[in-house]
Order: C-alpha cells, then sequence, then structure tokens
C-alpha cells in the first residue's frame, strides 16, 4: 500500500494525514474485496524496515495501528471478516499487541474474508525464522532431514496453511515487492499501478482483478500444456 506519503505532500500536508487517508482506502478495498467473494486479502501495512523512518513518523503510525484496529475490529466481526497478524510481534508494543489479540480473537471463528494485516514483517525474516524452526525440530530429532521439503517447509512460514498469494498489488508507481512475502509470490501474477494508496478505490481494484482475470497461469508447462488441460 504505497504512496500514502506522496500523497499527503502533493497536498502540502503532514506525511501522517497520508497515512490517515490510506486507513480510508483499506476499509474501502476490505468491503470491495468481500464483496467479490475474495477468500483471502493480505495487506502490507509496515515492514520490517519502516522502522529506520523518523522516530515520529513510526511512533504516529503505531498510534494509527493502534486506533484502527480499536475501531475496525467490531465492524469486521459484523460483517464475519476473519482478523489475523503476521510480523515480529515481539517488536510492538504491549498495548498494541493486546488489541490485536482481542481483534482476533474476537474474528477467529467467523468464516467470510480472511484479512491478513502483515505489521513489522519482512520476507527475509520470515524465511529466515521458517529455517530455524526446522533446524531446530531436525536437531531435536522431531524431524529427519530427509524429509524436509517444500510443504514442510512452507508450515512454518508466518502464512502456514493459507493458499500461496495468486495476485500481488502494488501501488504508487514502484515495480517491486520490496521484501514482501518472498515465499509465497513464487508464482503470484504481479499487477503495478501508478495510483497513490489514498486515491485507489474499487474500480482500481476491479481493474486489477481483470488483469489477473486475462492472465495464463503456466507453472512451468507451456501455453499449448495448459490449453490442453
Amino acid at each position: 500500500m504505497d504512496g500514502n506519503g506522496r500523497w499527503a505532500r502533493n497536498r502540502a500536508m503532514p506525511r501522517h494525514a497520508g497515512h490517515r487517508a490510506g486507513v480510508k482506502s483499506v476499509r474501502n478495498v476490505v468491503e470491495t474485496a468481500a464483496q467479490r467473494g475474495v477468500s483471502y486479502l493480505t495487506l502490507f501495512a509496515f515492514s520490517s524496515e519502516n522502522w529506520s523512518r523518523p522516530k515520529d513518523e513510526v511512533s504516529r503510525l503505531m498510534a494509527l495501528f493502534l486506533e484502527a484496529v480499536q475501531r475496525e475490529a467490531k465492524a469486521l466481526h459484523k460483517n464475519n471478516v476473519k482478523l489475523e497478524f503476521i510480523g515480529a510481534r515481539d517488536q510492538l508494543q504491549d498495548g498494541l499487541l493486546q488489541k490485536i489479540e482481542e481483534a482476533e480473537s474476537l474474528t477467529s471463528d467467523n468464516d467470510g474474508l480472511n484479512l491478513i494485516i502483515a505489521v513489522a514483517y519482512g520476507g527475509r525474516w520470515d524465511i529466515v525464522k521458517a529455517a530455524k524452526r526446522v533446524a531446530e525440530q531436525v536437531r531435536d530429532g522431531k524431524l529427519a532431514l530427509d524429509t524436509v521439503d517444500e510443504s514442510v517447509f512452507a508450515k512454518e512460514l508466518q502464512l502456514a496453511g493459507v493458499p500461496d498469494a495468486d495476485l500481488l498489488i502494488r501501488t504508487g508507481g514502484e515495480q517491486r515487492i520490496s521484501n514482501f512475502l518472498l515465499w509465497n509470490l513464487a508464482y503470484a501474477e504481479l499487477y503495478f499501478t501508478d495510483k497513490l494508496w489514498p486515491d485507489f478505490n474499487a474500480a482500481d481494484f476491479d481493474n486489477a482483478i481483470d488483469h489477473f482475470a486475462n492472465r495464463q497461469r503456466r507453472y512451468g508447462f507451456t501455453g499449448e500444456q495448459i490449453s490442453v488441460v
């Protein structure tokens, strides 16, 4: 969800105003995804690298996360949305962590859209953490080395049990994945738009879905093989 800061700068507003505007886009996209029958929506809210931003901006972002979780949890629950957070929870303040856990508990039995928020998350961190868990199991004799394969490894990732991503949408004009879900995006279709995140709306979301619908996903096969199947 890129472009909050630039959106604010273009309007001679402070960066935190852009982040607040971005929350409104989150709400709109979540509603649109649920209406379109999307099963899983993962939003990259705050990366491992974002801790390096100015302290004031990080502080305001954390306060905004806390406010948003408190405000939106009941509405998500009412609309049958299951909420989950991934990332390095030990890096979050106790107050925010408590609200996150309360929101997850409140929505845990919902079977509508699965909304996953990545906070203090990095794809490399995710893979290294999973590798350590697998190594510990091998060391402790709980797992034989020759049984370690992709499926075993994937069970230790933050999105264990969640299907691999079909589509990555990035706003703001940058064309890179910036350390997001490196394992899970292996075969995802990539959609980049110049729209800044606060301007991204339901029509833009539908454009991304249309782009995805017109792609031929081959997974290493030829187009002719896929056509036969």
